[in-house]
């Protein structure tokens, strides 16, 4: 080991946080997968439980309302400590993926599919705070666009393995395979985590919960991020609920043609998560997002300008969610600095934040389509987009990094 090697390079090299953070993106993949499939295969979950397809979107409904409940685990993982957090995440997708499979009935599955979106808003604030305690700042980029790679692996990976086990083994077999996979990761990483200790919980002590959303609320960079991701999320879910018919009604495409779109999007967001990670640390987080925004705002607004032909729009779409997902993973990565001693609490506030504007999005998105077209949702988008960008400059105003002991890198 060099001499002039610190305790936190040696905790990345030391600790084995390459091997939890492969272990944690893989649960990740079987908890997005949970969090995600049942939007394409609706119609065969209906058909399945033998239930009319509007019941199955209320189930996505109540499976996307589990990010604003998540808040409210934050300041438990702060408090009782992240592994455990983590390790309940997980136990609530196995619980829920294993009833549903087992109990193929309405509301067993309803309760399965909020149980593994809960899990999934336990388990990301969890495992965003115990890596960002564990790596330096000028490489939190790096780590937190390396676990974020399992939202594009549940597009381009998780769901078309879903739909091969619903194609040849039934419905339910996703149920059991993603519970397996929960499984199989709870006991990886109770293994491979060490158990809590005081360190982690020591900011706590003898205050209340609620104490933490108190604090949280007198920090301006806290609240300027809050507001960026409500606005950043309302912006995109109103163009990513009506792109599909907005390219079938330009192009007359057909539901194969328009998978073919949703693939695309998938691998844009894996292009934003791998160039998070790529040069992120390099460009700075603050210099990132607003970089990032900026271009997603451009491309806001380009994108009728683009709707001539059917490869322009495509690649506006794919540079629109490049640039999204760009920004939000390194906002994700900068919000783990904002509130170092609260990190679990500021994560499920921004994730919390988040989900409000995805349903918010996703309830304009159709009134502002059928109003004024693709030139209305993208001008809305932009308008939404800067206003969370307003509200990130706002907060970080004067903001400066607090400077700790780097003895509170621990594995």
């Amino acid at each position: 080991m060099p001499q002039n090697a610190t305790p936190i390079t040696q905790d990345i090299r030391g600790s084995g946080l390459a091997w939890k953070v492969c272990v944690a993106t893989l649960c990740r993949l079987a908890l997005n997968t949970a969090r995600r499939f049942a939007y394409p295969f609706a119609p065969a979950l209906s058909r399945g439980m033998g239930v009319p397809l509007t019941a199955v979107t209320s189930i996505i409904a109540v499976n996307q309302s589990t990010a604003i409940l998540g808040m409210f685990f934050g300041p438990l993982a702060d408090r009782l400590g992240y592994r455990l957090m983590m390790l309940s995440g997980l136990g609530m997708l196995v619980l829920g993926m294993f009833a549903g499979g087992f109990l193929p009935f309405y509301g067993v599955v309803l309760a399965a599919l909020f149980l593994a979106g809960l899990g999934k808003s336990v388990f990301d604030p969890a495992i965003q705070a115990y890596i960002s305690q564990r790596v330096p700042f000028h490489r939190r980029g790096l780590f937190i666009g390396l676990i974020e790679f399992s939202w594009a692996g549940s597009t381009l990976v998780g769901i078309p393995l879903a739909g091969l086990l619903i194609e040849y083994m039934g419905w339910r077999a996703p149920f059991f395979a993603m519970g397996g996979v929960g499984l199989i990761g709870m006991v990886a990483l109770k293994i491979l985590l060490p158990k809590d200790g005081k360190k982690t919980i020591r900011h706590q002590s003898a205050s209340g919960l609620w104490s933490a959303w108190t604090r949280l609320c007198k920090e301006r960079a806290a609240l300027g991020a809050l507001g960026f991701g409500f606005f950043a999320s309302t912006a995109n879910d109103n163009l990513f609920v009506v792109y599909g018919a907005w390219l079938e009604k330009s192009f007359s495409l057909s539901i194969v043609a328009l998978g073919l779109g949703t693939s695309i999007i998938g691998i844009a967001e894996l292009s934003g998560e791998g160039l998070t990670a790529a040069i992120s640390d390099r460009l700075g987080l603050k210099r990132s997002v607003a970089s990032g925004m900026s271009l997603c705002i451009i491309s806001y607004i380009a994108l009728p300008l683009l709707g001539q032909t059917l490869s322009l729009s495509l690649g506006g779409l794919f540079f629109i969610f490049l640039t999204y997902e760009f920004t939000i993973v390194s906002t994700l990565s900068l919000c783990t600095e904002l509130l170092p001693g609260l990190r679990a609490t500021m994560m499920s506030g921004f994730l919390a934040a988040a989900g409000v504007g995805r349903v918010i999005g996703a309830l304009i998105g159709g009134p502002v389509w059928l109003a004024g077209g693709i030139l209305m949702t993208g001008a809305v988008s932009a308008v939404m987009s800067g206003l969370g960008l307003a509200c990130l400059i706002w907060g970080l105003r004067g903001w400066q990094r607090m400077e700790r002991d780097e003895g509170e890198y621990n594995p």
